[in-house]
C-alpha cells in the first residue's frame, strides 16, 4: 500500500490586501499568518508607494519569508499578499505570488485564489500572439490579457479580460496606487472586505481581519469588482448575472473554524455536520479540523468527547522515510493515539473527509494498535466521487476510493466496524439557505458543465 502523508484535500491559497495605511505591508504579513492554513508553500507580498513596487517572497510559511528587516524595505499604503499551495512537482520559486509587472500602462501586481478552467485555451492563443509566460500559474493569464488588450482605458481591458475567464478566482489587483478586489460571477472562493480606520482591507477570510482588529463588514458579491483609488472607493457588478456556486468545502475544512463566512460562524456550521449515531464510549476527532464536528457528535449522541488522537504540529511535507518502512509512517508521523483513552473503548473517530483512504486506514491500524475495542468511523463530508476543477488539489477519480466503491467496501479497505458519512442532503441542511453551493465533488454537476481539457503543467495557482 502506498503511504500519502497529504491525503486531505488541499486548497490552494489565501489572499490578502490592505489600501490606505501607513504600515501596509505590515498589517498584510500579519494577515497572511492568519491564511496560513491556506498555503504552506510560498508566501509574498507586494507594495506601492504610488511610484514604485517593493516585492518580497520565497518558499515555505509566512514567518520563513518575512522578518523585521524585510518588512521594513517594503513601504508604502498599499499592499497585497499571498500564502500558496501547489501541485506535486510544482512548488518552484517562480510560482510565487504576489506576481508583478511592468507593462505600458504602468505596473501591475496580482494575487489569486481559484483556478481557471480554460487556462489551456488561453495560454496558447496569447503564446500564438507572441506571449511569454513567467510562471505556470493560470494567475498570470489576466495580467497577459489586460497587457494585449486593444483597448487604452485600463478598466475596459481589466473587463474584457475578466470576461474570458471561466472557473473559480478570487483576485487582488494593485496598479500603481490603485487597488482592485474582485470575485468570480458564480463566487466560488471567498473574499471579504473590511475597515480598519481609515484603511481597507480585503481578505479571503475573517479571520485574517481578526489578527489586525479590522471591522468585517461583508464577502464580496459574485462577479463584483470593488475599486480602492486613494479616499474613492467604488462598487462595480459589470457580469451577468450566473447562479451562485460557492464551495461548500471552504465550510466543511478549508475556512478557519473562528471565520466568519456570509454572516455565518464557520465553527456553528461544523458543529452541526452529524449523522449516523453510533453505541460508543468516547467520541475523538481527527485533529484539528475535525474538532468541531466531533464535539457536536458527542454532544447529540450524550457520549463523551475526549482528545484520543494527538497531532504534531511540525510535520512538513516530508518524504524522507526509514529505508525499512515502518508501518504506517504517513500517520504515525502526524499522529499519535492516547492509548490510556482508547484501550478497552468502543471509540467514534470523526474526520472531516475521506479522500484515498490510505491515511482513514492508517489511523484505524493505529487506533486498534492502542487497544480500541471497536472503531465506528464519521465523515463529516459525504462521500468524495469527483475531482475539483476550481480550487481544490484533488486526485483523479480512479484514485478516489469512493468513485469505484461502496461504502461498506470502504469500510472493510480502511478497517472499521461502522463507517457513516453524512448524506449530501443532511449537508445542506446544515448549510446557510441564503446561498447556493457547488457539490461537484459529491454530485458531479459541475457548474458551467464539466471542464474537458486543463493543461496538466498549468494547473496549480
Amino acid at each position: 500500500m502506498e503511504t500519502d502523508f497529504n491525503e486531505t484535500p488541499r486548497e490552494y491559497c489565501g489572499v490578502m490586501a490592505v489600501a490606505g495605511h501607513s504600515e501596509a505591508a505590515k498589517l498584510a504579513y500579519l494577515g497572511l499568518y492568519a491564511l496560513q492554513h491556506r498555503g504552506q508553500e510560498s508566501a509574498g507580498i507586494v507594495s506601492s508607494d504610488g511610484g514604485n513596487f517593493y516585492s518580497q517572497k520565497g518558499a515555505g510559511c509566512v514567518s520563513d519569508v518575512f522578518n523585521r528587516d524585510v518588512l521594513d524595505s517594503l513601504p508604502g499604503s498599499i499592499a497585497i499578499g499571498h500564502v500558496r499551495y501547489s501541485t506535486t512537482g510544482s512548488s518552484t520559486a517562480e510560482n510565487s505570488q504576489p506576481i508583478h509587472v511592468k507593462y505600458k500602462g504602468g505596473r501591475l501586481a496580482i494575487a489569486h485564489n481559484g483556478n481557471l478552467t480554460n487556462s489551456a485555451q488561453l495560454k496558447s492563443e496569447l503564446e500564438s500572439r507572441g506571449a511569454i509566460f513567467l510562471t505556470n500559474t493560470d494567475s498570470e493569464l489576466l495580467l497577459h490579457l489586460i497587457a494585449h488588450s486593444p483597448s487604452n482605458d485600463f478598466e475596459e481591458a481589466l473587463y474584457s479580460s475578466l470576461i474570458r475567464l471561466k472557473g473559480s478566482y478570487s483576485i487582488v489587483l494593485m496598479r500603481d496606487n490603485i487597488l482592485y478586489a474582485m470575485r468570480d460571477p458564480r463566487g466560488f472562493r471567498p473574499l471579504c472586505f473590511g475597515k480598519l480606520n481609515g484603511a481597507t482591507i480585503f481578505a479571503s477570510e475573517s479571520c485574517a481581519l481578526d489578527i489586525i482588529g479590522a471591522q468585517l463588514l461583508r464577502e464580496l458579491k459574485p462577479g463584483e469588482i470593488i475599486k480602492i483609488d486613494g479616499d474613492k472607493i467604488s462598487h462595480n457588478l459589470p457580469f451577468a448575472p450566473s447562479e451562485q456556486s460557492f464551495c461548500v468545502f471552504e465550510y466543511i475544512y478549508f475556512c478557519r473554524p473562528d471565520s466568519i463566512v456570509e454572516g455565518k460562524s464557520v465553527y456553528d456550521i461544523r458543529h452541526r455536520l452529524v449523522e449516523h449515531p453510533a453505541e460508543a464510549d468516547v467520541v475523538i476527532a481527527v485533529p484539528d479540523s475535525s474538532n468541531p464536528a466531533a464535539i457536536g457528535f458527542s454532544k447529540q449522541s450524550a457520549i463523551p468527547f475526549n482528545h484520543g488522537m494527538i497531532r504534531s504540529h511540525y510535520v512538513g511535507r516530508t518524504f524522507i522515510q526509514p529505508s525499512q518502512q515502518i508501518r504506517d509512517f504517513g500517520a504515525r508521523v502526524k499522529y499519535n493515539a492516547v492509548r490510556g483513552l482508547l484501550a478497552g473503548k468502543r471509540v467514534v473517530v470523526v474526520d472531516d473527509s475521506i479522500v484515498r483512504g490510505t491515511t482513514s486506514r492508517q489511523i484505524v491500524t493505529m487506533l486498534r494498535n492502542a487497544g480500541a475495542r471497536e472503531i465506528h468511523f464519521r465523515s463529516s463530508a459525504p462521500p468524495w466521487v469527483n475531482p475539483c476543477y476550481y480550487g481544490i488539489d484533488t486526485p483523479s477519480e480512479k484514485e478516489l476510493i469512493a468513485n469505484s466503491n461502496s461504502v461498506d467496501e470502504i469500510r472493510q479497505f480502511i478497517g472499521a466496524d461502522t463507517l457513516g458519512y453524512i448524506s449530501i442532503e443532511g449537508l445542506h441542511r446544515v448549510m446557510p439557505r441564503m446561498l447556493t453551493y457547488c457539490n461537484a465533488c459529491f454530485d458531479g454537476k459541475y457548474p458551467g458543465g464539466k471542464p474537458n481539457s486543463i493543461r496538466k503543467d498549468f494547473l496549480e495557482l
